[in-house]
């Protein structure tokens, strides 16, 4: 039996985002900001995964990430999975879903809309998660969520 290897090294502290859609592994990296950070960060790319052909993975460490940055992952990479990490181990693994309201994170495709015009704070519902449509709570306009720019 073939030894195996780990293609990208383990973490003591911190977070493992795995299961990523591999399109969408920078985008990711992008979003939470990560080259503003000082700590170590591996990003594997078009890694093989037996769930979905290939795919991307960003292991942090010690940082954890609040429940708005997850928000806004949800958003471009729902189905991925966050690893907490605690002294070499998974403490707490959570797959990643879509929350039914979106606040501030993404925003509204109506140049007419008030949150586009005013200095506030955008207010999506999801009308349909599979399908990905939102829907804006200030002027009733429904949009797919893959062609909204993300806050």
């Amino acid at each position: 039996m073939a030894k195996k290897e780990l293609q990208v090294a383990a973490i003591e502290n911190g977070t493992v985002i795995d299961h990523i859609p591999a399109d969408k592994t920078y985008q990711v990296a992008r979003l939470l900001h990560l080259h503003e950070l000082d700590e170590q960060i591996t990003i594997g790319y078009n890694l093989p995964s037996r769930k979905v052909g290939r795919k991307g993975i960003v292991k942090v460490s010690n940082k954890y990430f609040t429940e708005e940055e997850v928000s806004k992952l949800s958003v471009i990479a729902p189905k991925i999975v966050l690893n907490i990490i605690k002294n070499y181990e998974v403490v707490e693994k959570k797959t990643v879903e879509t929350p039914d309201e979106l606040h501030g994170i993404v925003k509204c495709n109506n140049p007419k809309c008030i949150t586009n015009n005013e200095p506030m704070q955008t207010y999506f519902t999801i009308v349909d998660k599979a399908a990905g449509i939102v829907k804006c709570h200030y002027c009733d306009k429904e949009q797919d969520i893959d062609k909204v720019a993300i806050l």
